[in-house]
């Protein structure tokens, strides 16, 4: 069995990341190795956040996505879990309750006077299907890989990106290109000024990111002005790319995909309207990879608010359109950070093997 390893910190994401949200942290860990091929992200954010979700895809993997509705009893939560492992790495949520009730986060349900002196944690979950992309089906994470990633989230800022954490064994493009997980963030001006918008993408799609005819990424055009954008791929280059057989097809099955997002931000709204910033941030799912929300996909978007940033009415729908630019810009980053893989299951490449010519404007590293 792979030993449990936190990632380092990297480069300084192309598009900021979630962390640049005040509050927000992110972490992860991952097994490589021996069977492996899979891990846990972890958004940790601070006390008093509210949260909401909203999932679009057919085969969703998820935990306590009920507890988020506007009407149940607690609007906040104590983490949010992205996790590989299909269904079984659902489990990974235990070791972030387990850190969670360690450091006193959760519901206070301790007698009068005393509620935090027992407390249940909010975690909610959601899973991608990576199951024998390491070579053995039955690793998956699990409490002990949940916990490392809550600790790393607490411990530092990372900036890690790529093959890490929940993205570690994620593939995209009918298991053609290697997936990943990325990262951005905005900022908001005009009505909406002092708002923050961050995001944390694990891309694992049935559907692709790039055109067919050229290769260029399907997002570049609606990339904000003024922020880096990667070129048109050298002709080429897709030739060659199009005469490529994928070989991660061999363990690919139906409804082996997903795509989860988080999005996070310090705009002070309540619940019902974290649940429409959710449903917008979708529109950056939709943007970047075709076809999206399939029903072999489980796609499935968070939204985390830290309530630090009163947010005028008229700026509601500037939020929603950052949520969504922020989530598409989140899964550009994770297709150019991503980097091609082989185990004894698969040997995939990752688009910036194929076409290195469209990368230096945005290359993660």
């Amino acid at each position: 069995m792979g030993g449990v390893s936190e990632s380092p910190d990297g480069a300084a994401a192309p598009w900021g990341s979630i962390s640049d949200v005040p509050g927000i942290r992110l972490g992860h860990a991952q097994r490589v190795g021996d069977g492996w091929l899979s891990g846990v992200s972890v958004v940790l954010p601070p006390p008093g956040t509210i949260a909401a979700v909203d999932v679009r895809g057919g085969a969703p993997a998820t935990r306590e996505t009920d507890a988020l509705d506007p009407s149940t009893l607690v609007p906040g939560v104590d983490a949010v879990v992205l996790t590989g492992g299909s269904a079984y790495g659902l489990a990974s949520a235990g070791g972030v309750v387990r850190w969670c009730e360690e450091h006193g986060r959760g519901f206070g349900v301790g007698p009068p006077g005393a509620r935090s002196s027992l407390v249940v944690p909010i975690v909610p979950a959601a899973a991608i299907f990576d199951l024998g992309r390491g070579g053995d089906p039955s690793t998956r994470p699990g409490d002990d890989l949940g916990y490392a990633a809550a600790k790393a989230a607490d411990r530092e800022r990372s900036t890690a990106r790529g093959c890490v954490g929940a993205g570690t064994g994620a593939l995209i493009a009918w298991g053609a290109l290697k997936g990943g997980l990325g990262t951005a963030s905005l900022r908001l001006d005009g009505a909406g000024r002092g708002i923050v918008v961050g995001a944390v993408a694990v891309v694992n799609a049935l559907g692709t990111p790039l055109d067919p005819a050229t290769g260029a990424l399907l997002a570049a055009p609606f990339i904000p002005a003024g922020l880096p954008r990667p070129r048109a791929p050298d002709p080429d280059e897709h030739r060659a790319a199009m005469r490529l057989s994928p070989t991660a097809s061999k363990i690919g099955v139906p409804g082996a995909n997903t795509t989860l997002a988080v999005v996070a931000t310090n705009a002070r709204i309540d619940v019902a309207r974290a649940r429409r910033t959710a449903i917008a941030a979708h529109d950056g799912l939709a943007r970047a990879l075709s076809p999206m929300h399939t029903l072999l996909d489980g796609d499935t978007v968070f939204v985390l608010a830290t309530g630090r940033q009163s947010v005028e009415e008229a700026a509601q729908v500037s939020l929603d359109a950052a949520a969504a630019d922020a989530v598409m810009l989140a899964v550009l980053d994770a297709v150019l950070s991503a980097a091609g893989t082989v185990t004894p299951a698969l040997d995939v490449p990752a688009y910036r093997d194929l076409y290195p010519s469209a990368l230096p404007t945005v290359r993660p590293d």
